[in-house]
């Protein structure tokens, strides 16, 4: 019974702050709707989230606090996500970011919390997607995080507490809405790539839609576990960007 349990793959899980786009222009209205759900991008299983500890928006320079427009989302069997709208007010590049509350995973025996942000343009004004906002781990884009064509090569460096992070795990996952795309074999739905030495990865997104980096560090502090003891924290800094097709 060991053996088989330990033969059994366990799927990579990522926290996705989503935007229904990630250019908008004042010709298409300056409104946009944003889902928070923790799931398994590829096999579209989603797990339950609970209400985050923070979200908001990083633009121009100052962070702006929207953790009260979040309304939950009925994912039924008892799963719940979140929902928020948004109104653009001003030009350049609008970080959303999201810090869930710790998820503990008995399998690895550790919690777990994914730093995630995704990159919305906002009227023509390409300014800022490039900045770190101040996350504990987070990955800063090296690539235009918009704008993408299927195809095209992503590249990102992974920080934590502000230092670059060498030989750090950086696991990628599409979102595979609808179930599109099949995978032959276990290890295709989760890609894997390292950070250099100076924290940098890349990986080319061969298809259109929604994909997602998750740089895998442990944190400095640890938690209490279920059962009272000492146990790690996992930090994910997760990153969401969006392919178009030619």
């Amino acid at each position: 019974m060991l053996v088989l349990f330990m033969t059994v793959p366990v799927f990579a899980h990522f926290q996705m702050v989503m935007p229904d786009r990630n250019i908008v222009s004042q010709e298409e209205g300056r409104d946009i709707h944003l889902s928070l759900l923790f799931t398994h991008p590829f096999e579209q299983h989603p797990m339950n989230m609970e209400k985050p500890a923070a979200f908001g928006v990083f633009s121009r320079g100052e962070k702006t606090d929207l953790l009260a427009s979040l309304k939950e989302i009925d994912l039924g069997e008892g799963l719940k996500g979140w929902e928020a709208d948004y109104t653009m007010k001003k030009p350049g590049d609008h970080i959303f970011y999201v810090e869930p509350i710790p998820y503990w995973e008995p399998a690895e025996d550790c919690y777990i919390v994914h730093l995630t942000k995704t990159v919305v343009n906002a009227f023509g004004m390409e300014e800022g997607w490039d900045q770190p906002i101040g996350l504990q781990a987070e990955i800063i884009p090296l690539t235009r995080p918009y704008g993408l064509w299927a195809g095209n090569i992503f590249q990102g460096k992974v920080i934590v507490e502000g230092k670059p992070m060498a030989g750090v795990d950086v696991e990628v996952e599409f979102y595979n809405e609808n179930s599109s795309i099949k995978a032959p074999a276990d290890p295709f739905i989760t890609q894997v790539v390292k950070t250099d030495e100076q924290g940098v990865f890349s990986y080319v997104m061969p298809w259109e839609g929604w994909w997602g980096f998750a740089a895998l560090t442990e944190a400095p502090q640890t938690m209490k576990s279920p059962d009272n003891r000492d146990v790690s924290l996992e930090l994910g800094a997760v990153l969401w960007v969006r392919t178009e097709a030619p």
